[in-house]
């Protein structure tokens, strides 16, 4: 084989060169275990079987591989970054990532708008795929029960502003529409101030019936968990009370209810738990099973989900709720309606049972803790996309870094790279101590003999101080 020209030998030699160097250069252990396990895994072959129908062979600008572009998602929950521009810009700050990733120190890291084009040309179905592979190592290392369920939601911030807003039916803005509002009231020539007093006699401002978002047409009028009334979206979680992993994730408008959309989550986690079954069927058919065979038994959610009508569709299901009541003024009529009335009454029975309180207290921690590490410090309250398919192939890898963080946690005792950072912080402390106790043990000695000593001393001090308070009169502030 010819050696080449005297340029392409010297190109040649400076590429295994700067590999030599992205490969010998010391690497975050975080993000070694967690290549290790991806690698294991064979997880940028599966995703590169997945995503072949979306490249072209032969024509087209050279694209971002589908290993590549799944793991800089995953780096977005792990490093607590909220948009994919953050992401390309700490993708090309970081050397441990660069290794994670697999590039090169002579090779360029994506752009945010490669990031964003990838995302757009690969399909919603593909992304649930991945999230599902994601769910299959749980399942095989046992972090995934499938029998009891708890269900809950919350609003995460539109890309999008309030004061953007246009009428339904005319398109007119706001304040348009409120100068309208003036004139037709006899002011001619309205002031902001007479704009503010008449838009606030007004009932029911902002209607997600009358008025919607230009920019994001699936964004809806919401009052968020601070009490701000912004655009938003409503994320629900399906969470296994076992282990605290996310079954489901799903995403829907901020102006529907918690009754409407738990059908939608409930039926998305049943069917990932019957996957979870059907493949340790095909796998491992001579071992016991780790999930559930019946699948979901058990669902948990807090007050807002109950409705007679939820908890008869939810018996419907074989699925037994443990979902509060909430206060109600008089007494319920149940003419008509013996099949929902019995399914209420055995759900408060339920309820009220110490098994019920249980599980309603395993709730609140589990299913918080994942909106705690997805939205919180994994930086996704406020969105940066538009549209629910946008945000939703966003949120899938998200969750789905969340549930890989169960796993290195089992292995590393951390679930992220801050975690890791704290608890080494931790033993290093612990070392030093070690070590300086086996450095100077007189010093050591003298130190635990006097400790009865100082003791003795605190104890004689507080008996005084007890003595003095009961002496009436005997002190005076001068």
């Amino acid at each position: 084989m010819a050696m080449g020209t005297r340029k392409q030998r010297e190109r040649q030699e400076d590429f295994w060169v700067a590999h030599t160097e992205i490969a010998s250069a010391p690497s975050h252990p975080f993000y070694r275990r967690l290549n290790q396990l991806l690698e294991g895994e064979k997880f940028d072959e599966f995703v590169e079987g997945l995503c072949s129908k979306f490249y072209a062979r032969k024509y087209g600008r050279p694209s971002l591989t589908p290993g590549i572009y799944f793991r800089s998602l995953l780096i977005g929950y792990f490093e607590g970054i909220d948009s994919e521009r953050g992401i390309a810009w700490r993708l090309a700050d970081s050397l441990a990532l660069r290794q994670f990733v697999a590039i090169g120190l002579d090779e360029s890291t994506p752009d945010h708008s490669t990031i964003s084009r990838s995302r757009r040309l690969i399909d919603l179905e593909t992304h649930r795929e991945v999230f599902g592979w994601v769910l299959g190592l749980l399942s095989d290392r046992g972090l995934i029960k499938g029998k009891r369920i708890g269900i809950d939601a919350t609003t995460l911030e539109a890309n999008a502003a309030m004061r953007s807003i246009v009428r339904r039916d005319t398109g007119e803005s706001y304040e348009e529409f409120l100068c309208g509002l003036a004139k037709a009231s006899g002011i001619a020539t309205p002031t902001r101030e007479d704009l503010v007093r008449l838009d606030r006699k007004r009932k029911k401002r902002s209607s997600n019936k009358e008025w919607k978002s230009p920019a994001d047409g699936d964004a809806r009028i919401a009052k968020m968990k601070d009490g701000r009334t912004h655009l938003a979206h409503k994320a629900e979680h399906a969470v296994d009370l076992d282990t605290g992993a996310v079954v489901a994730a799903t995403l829907q408008g901020a102006d529907q209810g918690d009754t409407k959309t738990l059908d939608e989550t409930l039926s998305e986690a049943g069917m990932a738990v019957a996957e979870q079954v059907k493949r340790e069927v095909e796998l491992r058919p001579q071992e016991k099973p780790k999930v559930n065979v019946a699948g979901i038994e058990e669902a948990v959610a807090d007050k807002g989900y109950h409705s007679g009508a939820v908890v008869k569709r939810m018996k419907g299901y074989s699925v037994r709720s443990y979902i509060p009541e909430k206060k109600q003024k008089g007494q319920r009529h149940w003419k008509g309606k013996q099949a929902e009335q019995q399914a209420v009454y055995a759900n408060r029975r339920r309820v009220r049972g110490e098994y019920g309180k249980s599980l309603l207290r395993r709730r609140g921690e589990l299913v918080e803790r994942s909106f705690a590490h997805c939205y919180e410090t994994g930086g996704m309250r406020r969105c940066h996309l538009r549209g629910h398919t946008n945000i939703l192939k966003r949120q899938l890898i998200h969750v789905g870094a969340f549930n890989l963080s169960l796993i290195l946690r089992k292995l590393l005792g951390a679930g992220t790279p801050r975690e890791w950072k704290n608890r080494g912080g931790v033993l290093i402390l612990f070392a030093y101590l070690l070590l300086s106790r086996r450095e100077s043990p007189t010093r050591f000695q003298r130190s635990q003999s006097a400790i009865p000593q100082t003791k003795s001393f605190a104890e004689s001090r507080r008996r005084l101080c007890r003595w003095q308070c009961r002496k009436p009169g005997t002190s005076t502030t001068d």
